[in-house]
C-alpha cells in the first residue's frame, strides 16, 4: 500500500543516514512538524544541524527502503507510531531521549498502559526462571503489562509469565522488527506478536548489533513503572537497566538470592544501592500502590511424598549434589537418586551442570 503523506515524511527524516534522534528532535522543536523540516531552507537547517544533512533533508530526505516499509505496514499487525501519535507512549515523553518514531507488531494499545519491567540473566538458573515467569504471571494478572527485552533466561521467562496474564507482555528489541533475536525466541516472538507486542525504534532491517542493546534498555524502562531485577551479574546489561530507571524516576526492585550464586551479587548490589527488596509480587504491588491483590503462582506440583519433603528441607535452595545431600538428608545415594528424579519429574527440583541439584521455588 502506499503510505501516508505524514507518515511517509517523518520516514523520510527519521531513515536519513547520519541524522540520530538529538538532531532530529532538535529540528521539531525548532520547526515543529517534518513537513516544515522538508520546506526549510538549507541556511535554516544548517543552524541546528550539519550542512550535509541540510542538504540531504533539501533533496527530499531519504529515499530508500520505504517501499520496504510500505510493504510491512501491509500487515494489520504492524504499525508506525511517531511522537506525534495519540497512541505514543505518555510514560516515554517522561524520558530525556524518546525516539521520534516506534515500529509495533501486535497489539498497539499495550504500549500505553500500567507496566513493569522484568530483566535478568540471560544464563539464567532454573530457579531464577521459574521466579521469573511467577512474578510475571502474578504482575500481569495485577494488570501490569510486563516489558522486557526478549534475551534468553529472565527476559522469556518474564515475557511467557505475562503472556499468560490478563495485562500481557511487551517486548522492546534491540533490532528491526523484521529481523528475529535471538533465533531461539522465534517461537516466542510470534507469541508476544498474536498476543501481546513487539517494539523497535531502530528501521526494519536492523541486524543484532550489540551497540543497541543497551541503548533499548532505556525503552525497557521507560516504558514502565518500575524494574525488577531477577538475577543479574554484576557487569550484566540488566543492571544498565536498573540503571537507566533510576535515571528516570522509577522504581527499582530486586530479588535476593543465595550469596553463593554470582547470578545474586548484581541484585544484593542494587539493594545495597537502595533497590527495594522483594520476596513476592505483592511486595510490588504495594510498593506501586496498585489496588487488589496478586497472587503468586508457582504452578509447581505438590510433593506429598514424605520423604521427597524432607529432601527438600534439606536441600534448600542452593544448589547441592548427591553425595552432600545423602550426608544431610542420612539416606543412601540411590534413595536420594531416585528422589531427585521425582521431584524433578515434579517440577520442584531442576538438575544443573556439575551434577548438582537445585530447588525450584
Amino acid at each position: 500500500m502506499a503510505l501516508d503523506k505524514d507518515l511517509e515524511q517523518w520516514l523520510r527524516l527519521s531513515l536519513l543516514p547520519g541524522l540520530g534522534d538529538k538532531s532530529f528532535r532538535q529540528l521539531l522543536f525548532g520547526f515543529g512538524s517534518p513537513e516544515q523540516i522538508l520546506n526549510a531552507s538549507r541556511a535554516a537547517l544548517g543552524k541546528i544541524i550539519p550542512a550535509r544533512l541540510a542538504g540531504a533533508i533539501c533533496d527530499g530526505g531519504a529515499h530508500e527502503r520505504l517501499d520496504a516499509v510500505a510493504c510491512w505496514l501491509d500487515d494489520p499487525a504492524n504499525r508506525i507510531v511517531t511522537l506525534a501519535d495519540a497512541h505514543y507512549p505518555r510514560a516515554l515523553l517522561q524520558i530525556p531521549d524518546p525516539p521520534p518514531l516506534l515500529y509495533v507488531k501486535g497489539r498497539v494499545d499495550l504500549i500505553d498502559r500500567p507496566a513493569l519491567a522484568i530483566v535478568g540473566s540471560r544464563n539464567a538458573t532454573p530457579q531464577g526462571v521459574a521466579t521469573a515467569e511467577s512474578f510475571a504471571k502474578a504482575l500481569s494478572d495485577s494488570g501490569l503489562t510486563i516489558v522486557s527485552g526478549l534475551a534468553l533466561g529472565i527476559d522469556a521467562a518474564a515475557h511467557r509469565g505475562g503472556l499468560a496474564g490478563g495485562a500481557r507482555s511487551v517486548a522492546v528489541v534491540g533490532t528491526g522488527l523484521d529481523v528475529v533475536y535471538p533465533a531461539r525466541n522465534r517461537t516466542l516472538a510470534h507469541a508476544l506478536a498474536a498476543q501481546g507486542a513487539l517494539v523497535s525504534e531502530f528501521p526494519l532491517g536492523t541486524p543484532a548489533i550489540g551497540a543497541n542493546f543497551p541503548r533499548r534498555n532505556r525503552l525497557i524502562s521507560g516504558l514502565a513503572r518500575g524494574c525488577l531485577v531477577v538475577e543479574a551479574a554484576p557487569q550484566s546489561g540488566s543492571l544498565i537497566t536498573a540503571r537507566f530507571a533510576n535515571e528516570q524516576g522509577r522504581e527499582v526492585f530486586a530479588v535476593p538470592g543465595s550469596i553463593h550464586s554470582p547470578l545474586s551479587r548484581g541484585c544484593h548490589l542494587l539493594i545495597k544501592q537502595g533497590a527495594k527488596l522483594v520476596e513476592s509480587a505483592q511486595d510490588v504491588v504495594e510498593e506501586l500502590g496498585l489496588p487488589g491483590t496478586a497472587a503468586e503462582s508457582d504452578g509447581a506440583a505438590a510433593v506429598t511424598d514424605a520423604s521427597g519433603q524432607a529432601l527438600l528441607a534439606v536441600l534448600g535452595f542452593d544448589p547441592c549434589d548427591i553425595d552432600t545431600l545423602s550426608a544431610r538428608s542420612g539416606l543412601s545415594s540411590d534413595v536420594v537418586s531416585s528422589l531427585l528424579t521425582q521431584l524433578e519429574i515434579d517440577g520442584r527440583v531442576a538438575a544443573l551442570p556439575g551434577g548438582k541439584y537445585q530447588r525450584v521455588r
